[in-house]
C-alpha cells in the first residue's frame, strides 16, 4: 500500500478523515504548514500537486525562499551509551560521527529497499 505522494520534492502521507469522509494530507517535513484534502481517491494527488504550487507561488508573492523538505540536517536522540559507542566506533575508523551515522542510515535505507532518489525542485 503506497500513500505517500511526491511533487517537485515535497512529500505527502495520505490518510483518511472516516468522521469528515475526506482524504488529507500535509507537505512533510517544512516548518510552514500546507495541507490538502479531497473526498475523491482520483483527485487528491491533484489536490496534493495544487498545494504544491501554491505554496511555491505564495513564497514568490512573499519575496521568501520555501522552505525545503528535508534539508540534511536533523538531530537526533540517543542513550549515552550508544553515542558513546559510535563515537569510538568512529574513532577507531578514522571517520567523523556524521560520516559514521550517515553511513548507517544508507545502509539501513538501503537494506529496506528505499529509494534514495534525488530531489526536483
Amino acid at each position: 500500500m503506497k500513500n505517500i505522494l511526491e511533487y517537485k520534492g515535497y512529500y505527502a502521507k495520505i490518510e483518511y478523515s472516516v468522521e469528515d469522509h475526506v482524504l488529507y494530507g500535509k507537505i512533510e517535513g517544512i516548518k510552514d504548514l500546507v495541507n490538502f484534502e479531497s473526498d475523491s481517491v482520483d483527485n487528491i494527488e491533484k489536490e496534493f500537486q495544487s498545494a504544491v504550487d501554491d505554496y511555491l507561488d505564495l513564497c514568490r508573492e512573499l519575496g521568501q525562499e520555501p522552505d525545503k523538505a528535508y534539508s540534511g540536517t536533523f538531530n537526533i536522540r540517543i542513550s549515552p551509551e550508544l553515542h558513546r559507542a559510535v563515537a569510538m566506533q568512529a574513532i577507531k575508523n578514522g571517520v567523523s560521527l556524521n560520516n559514521t551515522v550517515e553511513t548507517a542510515l544508507d545502509q539501513y535505507v538501503k537494506s529496506n529497499n528505499v529509494n534514495l532518489g534525488s530531489q526536483a525542485n
